[in-house]
């Protein structure tokens, strides 16, 4: 009974020091009006529902057949990713040695020999074989929690590193669809650049009928003939482009750089309404925001683990060897031995109070860490909504204006035929109207990006 008292007064003790205590995560971390209104400029979104545009399965957002095959073989073949998936098997390799610690060390064998053969200096006919098989167990005690709290250390380490697996998993996704919408935008652009440059084509023809005619000066046909090569610098400026981004994106899928197939930017479908969840959703949903926590909870347990360095370590164990004793008794019999060891701190030099310090400070530098991520994720979310909407208002304007702009390229050129307007008029409108079907195209991707990026920063990127 004496020693079940000494023994619960100890647990009691330890548990006091907090050597055994669980991460639990702090409660002044900041979560609330983490992503704005983008109707206001001053409120923060009151966001009343839990659901998540980021928790959609990839495939519900990019409804794309050959966007989902790209991604497959991305999730498949990436590099980046591949190394992340390894990196999660060597620390689970790690936790599993550190599970291990709890059980006793078995080994056979010492020090000593295992079997001497010995001949006497004054008769060597006489000779003394000895041998000796000694097996020894010891098990050091966790009384204090050392082991227990290096092994919580290293599962949350683990989480992290799944957590990281699962940013990395997120960033090819989103890499590879926005790479494949770059591709689909200097698809449309080409097109467009291509028809403009026919009918630059047909103007300067045209003009130089006019000239042939003595009806226009020289200046005018040369400023057609310059508006027409402009176009053929646009188009194999974007040829170069659609090249390299083709390159890009067969590297992240992991195969050389080669033609990707793929269909149009007008056959996207993509969602026009979002739910962003409560703020206090992307503590999960983040897998960058939960491997910050997974951090600060691996710190935490450093902690656990330099306050048990001031308390004793215990090591109990046995060891049994079967031996002719020195060749005094054969056969040879079993000898066997109990051993315990307690080990106290008293100095150390300071080692063990600077330890406890810095732990100290790396877990409130690990605090520091996640709050900032949790402030990150929220301003993605806001930056994210805020894109989508202005480049889909942007867009919807360059449609107008587009309708516009072609009506007078056509009235331009009706009345340049007849001799009611300049040739100068004619390349206006044209150029006009080319820079605006660029940019309804150009918004139109962004618009796609901000998709791509909310997706990415409500913690998408999953199954």
């Amino acid at each position: 009974m004496k020693k079940i008292m000494i023994f619960a007064a100890v647990t009691l003790l330890v548990s006091s020091c907090g050597v055994y205590n669980k991460y639990e995560r702090p409660d002044n971390v900041e979560t609330t009006g983490l992503i704005r209104d983008v109707l206001s400029d001053r409120d923060t979104l009151a966001v009343q529902d839990t659901a998540s545009f980021g928790n959609l399965p990839w495939r519900e957002v990019f409804t794309d057949p050959q966007l989902q095959a790209l991604i497959e073989q991305g999730l498949q073949k990436n590099a980046n990713l591949q190394n992340a998936a390894l990196t999660v098997q060597m620390y689970g390799t790690m936790l599993k040695a550190a599970k291990l610690a709890f059980l006793p060390a078995v080994s056979l064998g010492g020090t000593t020999p295992m079997g001497t053969i010995a001949t006497l200096y004054t008769d060597p006919s006489v000779t003394t074989k000895s041998y000796s098989i000694p097996v020894s167990a010891s098990w050091t005690l966790d009384l204090f929690g050392n082991i227990l709290s290096q092994k919580r250390s290293t599962q949350m380490k683990l989480l992290g590193m799944k957590d990281y697996q699962m940013a990395v998993r997120a960033q090819v996704v989103s890499g590879i669809a926005n790479a494949y919408y770059t591709l689909l935008m200097l698809d449309e652009q080409l097109r467009i650049v291509t028809e403009m440059s026919q009918m630059a084509k047909e103007t300067w023809d045209i003009m130089q009928l006019q000239y042939n005619l003595g009806r226009m000066r020289s200046t005018s046909v040369q400023s057609a003939e310059a508006a027409y090569l402009s176009t053929q610098t646009q188009a194999n400026d974007m040829r170069r482009q659609i090249r390299a981004t083709e390159n890009a994106l067969s590297l992240l899928i992991g195969q050389q750089g080669q033609q990707i197939p793929r269909s149009t930017l007008a056959q996207q479908s993509l969602p026009a309404e979002f739910s962003t969840g409560v703020g206090v959703a992307l503590l999960k949903n983040r897998p960058d925001v939960h491997n910050a926590e997974m951090s600060l909870a691996a710190c935490f347990h450093d902690v656990q683990t330099a306050r048990s360095q001031f308390y004793p370590n215990i090591t109990v164990g046995a060891s049994a060897a079967f031996t002719n004793s020195n060749g005094t008794f054969n056969p040879g019999k079993w000898l066997t031995t109990l051993f315990g060891s307690l080990t106290q701190p008293i100095f150390a030099r300071g080692a063990l109070i600077a330890n406890l310090k810095v732990t100290k400070l790396q877990y409130e530098q690990a605090f520091n860490t996640w709050q900032n991520a949790i402030l990150s994720a929220g301003n993605e979310v806001s930056n994210a909504l805020v894109n989508y909407n202005s480049y889909d208002a942007n867009a919807k304007i360059e449609a107008q204006r587009i309708q516009v702009l072609q009506k007078n390229v056509d009235d331009t050129r009706q009345l340049y035929t007849s001799s009611g307007s300049s040739y100068l008029e004619v390349l206006t409108a044209q150029t006009q109207l080319l820079s605006a079907q660029i940019n309804k195209v150009t918004d139109d991707f962004y618009k796609m990006q901000a998709v791509v990026s909310l997706y990415t920063a409500l913690g998408g990127g999953g199954k």
